[in-house]
C-alpha cells in the first residue's frame, strides 16, 4: 500500500513520508502506508503490513502507558468516513486523533550510545551538550538515559540541538514537561520491553497542545521512531542487530546507489526480512498476532 487506492469523498491527504493524513474539521485521519524511508528517500518498494505494524504498536503503547494521548479510536468503524467509503483500505492501519498544536521538536531520549549519538560522542565527549564519561564503547547502555532534542525537519535530517536551545524555541516550562515526560515514558517503556526480552535503545516522542494540556502524539515507541535490540543477543562494542529497515539501509549500501539520485527497487528478499523482523517485533513486545 504505497499510496490509497481510494479517496475519501474526494480528500486529498497530506502524505508524509510514511503516512497519509485526512483532515476530518475537528479531528484527523492518520493512515500508516506501507511505504518505508532510507537515507531521506521514500523508497519505490514498500514492505507489506510495515503500515498495520506502526498502527497497531502504537495503539498498544499509548494504551499500555496509560497518559494523555491524541487517539480517539483505532476502529474503522467508529470513523466518521462518509457512506460509500471503502474502509476495508484503512483497516489496522489508521487512528482517528484530536487535532493538537505540535511542538516543533523531537524529543529523544538515549538509553544505549549508538547511532548519530555514538558519532557525536567520538568527536566531542558529549551528544547534545550532555558530557559523558570518557571511555565509553559503542551501544553501551548509558549510566542513566539523556535527553537528546533535535529540531523536525520536513525533508532531510533531524538536526540535534541542546536542551539550551530547545528552550528559546518552546519556552522555558514546556521544555522541562517535555524533558521529564519523554525520560518517563522511555523509562516504563524500557522496563516494559526489557521483560519482553527487547532493549530500547533509544527513541523519539512528539508532543502537542491540546485543549490547555500537553498531549503525547505521532507514533510511539515502534521499529520507525526507536532502535530495538534483542536482550539476549546484546554485544557492546559494535552495533546491534536491530528490528527494523536494518536489511533496506544495508542492501542499500552496498547496492552501489549514490544515495543522490531516485533509489533503486528493492529485490524480493529484502523486502520478506524487513517485514518479517517489522512483525516479530510487534508480536513479542505486545504478545499479540498482528491484525
Amino acid at each position: 500500500m504505497l499510496v490509497l487506492e481510494t479517496s475519501i469523498n474526494g480528500m486529498t491527504p497530506k502524505r508524509g513520508k510514511v503516512r497519509d493524513i485526512y483532515d476530518f474539521g475537528d479531528s484527523l485521519l492518520l493512515v500508516s502506508s506501507d511505504r518505508i524511508s532510507a537515507f531521506d528517500w521514500v523508497l519505490p518498494t514498500g514492505v507489506p503490513d510495515k503500515g498495520k505494524v506502526l498502527n497497531q504498536m502504537s495503539a498498544f503503547w499509548f494504551e499500555q502507558l496509560g497518559v494523555s494521548n491524541h487517539v480517539l479510536t483505532t476502529d474503522v468503524s467508529k470513523m466518521p468516513f462518509p457512506l460509500g467509503t471503502d474502509i476495508s483500505v484503512f483497516r489496522g492501519r489508521s487512528t482517528l486523533c484530536r487535532k493538537s498544536r505540535v511542538f516543533p521538536v523531537e524529543c529523544v531520549v538515549r538509553g544505549y550510545l549508538s547511532g548519530s549519538g555514538w558519532r557525536e560522542y567520538g568527536e566531542t565527549g558529549s551528544v547534545c551538550g550532555v558530557r559523558l564519561p570518557s571511555g565509553l564503547v559503542e551501544s553501551e547502555q548509558l549510566p542513566e538515559p539523556i535527553f537528546t532534542p533535535s529540531t523536525k525537519a520536513e525533508t532531510g535530517h533531524d538536526a540535534n540541538i541542546t536542551f539550551d536551545a530547545m528552550v528559546e524555541i518552546v519556552g522555558g516550562e514546556a521544555a522541562e514537561f517535555l524533558r521529564s515526560s519523554s525520560l518517563d515514558i522511555f523509562a516504563r517503556g524500557s522496563e516494559y520491553a526489557l521483560s519482553r526480552g527487547i532493549i530500547i535503545a533509544d527513541t523519539k516522542f512528539e508532543f502537542g497542545l491540546f485543549d490547555g494540556g500537553i498531549i503525547l502524539i505521532d507514533e510511539v515507541l515502534t521499529p520507525d521512531s526507536s532502535r530495538f535490540w534483542s536482550k539476549d543477543n546484546y554485544k557492546p562494542g559494535k552495533g546491534q542487530p536491530s528490528f527494523d529497515k536494518q536489511f533496506v539501509r544495508d542492501w542499500l549500501t552496498k547496492s552501489g546507489w549514490d544515495k543522490n539520485s531516485p533509489p533503486p527497487e528493492l529485490p524480493n528478499d529484502v523486502v520478506a526480512q524487513t517485514r518479517a523482523k517489522y512483525i516479530e517485533a510487534f508480536e513479542i513486545l505486545t504478545n499479540k498476532k498482528l491484525a
